[in-house]
């Protein structure tokens, strides 16, 4: 049997290869760029090929490197996996919850005091990820998100809850008894605080609300729904949200929602890789089921 490279080297390649660049394949390991181009030396030398060529400040793969990527890739994800599956084994384990910021302070925090209560032997890790049903190097354990099919493939979903969205405002708005007056057109006449995350919110309530999705005005945009909602909350103007996002600011009376919620082609989904069971999926779903149609 042969001896197989080091397993640093093999380390390295992949990730100069996914990355595209000795330097940020450095970072990424936390070493040297000296040190990746040494390991990456080896490989070729055994091979007695290159395995990339130079391309401006990046590198790209030969074709010796490529079919050397696609094993070592499909080696290193079986590795990942399995070594996940081991660790999902343990009753003790952290079990990883990947989801966007804007959940994560605006329903997960104000809920977690009672969701460790109610699942007590679930030591919950909470990674914020704006986008955690992406493709990336290491996947969480579950992605709780607000998606609409098709799903991405290569995701178990849990369907939790309906998405419904609408317009909100705080009882400080200026103009406000106007707005109340005038009912749903009277949102034409105003400049419209809105979010880069989910520029299809204002269109897609409008539609189905009965007015112009392109008679609306819009001011302020902002970033993440989290900035959007506390500018809200501030009488800075009127934003649009998910119902289940603001149910708080509602009961405190902190926002008002006039206008209403609509229900959307969207879902609140808690997702899972395909990569083997883990009983704590089921468990956390049920609880998010009944949190959220409370």
């Amino acid at each position: 049997m042969r001896d197989l490279p080091s397993l640093n080297a093999l380390r390295a390649f992949e990730a100069t290869a996914r990355l595209g660049s000795v330097g940020r394949a450095a970072e990424h390991l936390h070493v040297t760029h000296g040190a990746i181009s040494r390991q990456l030396r080896v490989l070729e030398e055994a091979l007695g090929q290159p395995l990339f060529a130079r391309q401006g400040r990046g590198v790209t793969l030969t074709p010796i490197g490529e079919q050397l990527r696609d094993r070592v890739s499909d080696a290193f994800e079986q590795l990942r996996e399995g070594w996940a599956d081991l660790q999902r084994g343990r009753d003790d384990a952290p079990f990883v919850l990947g989801c966007a910021g804007s959940l994560l302070a605006r329903w997960i925090i104000p809920r977690l005091e009672r969701l460790e209560h109610e699942l007590p032997t679930l030591r919950l890790h909470l990674s914020p990820e704006e986008d955690p049903l992406a493709p990336r190097h290491a996947q969480p354990d579950a992605a709780l998100a607000l998606a609409a099919p098709p799903w991405p493939p290569g995701w178990q979903v849990h369907v939790l809850a309906p998405e419904r969205i609408g317009p909100v405002v705080s009882p400080r708005h200026a103009g406000l008894e106007r707005l109340l007056e005038r009912g749903i057109p009277a949102l034409l006449d105003e400049e419209l605080l809105h979010t880069s995350s989910r520029p299809q919110a204002w269109p897609a309530w409008a539609r189905v609300s009965g007015i112009s999705a392109e008679s609306l005005h819009y001011g302020q945009g902002f970033t993440h729904l989290f900035y959007l909602l506390e500018a809200a909350v501030a009488g800075l103007g009127i934003a649009i949200a998910p119902a289940q996002l603001v149910q708080d600011d509602l009961d405190a009376g902190r926002l008002l929602a006039p206008w209403g919620f609509q229900q959307t082609d969207a879902s609140w989904i808690l997702a899972t890789p395909r990569r083997g069971s883990d009983y704590r999926v089921d468990a956390l779903a049920e609880w998010m089921r009944r949190a959220l149609n409370a």
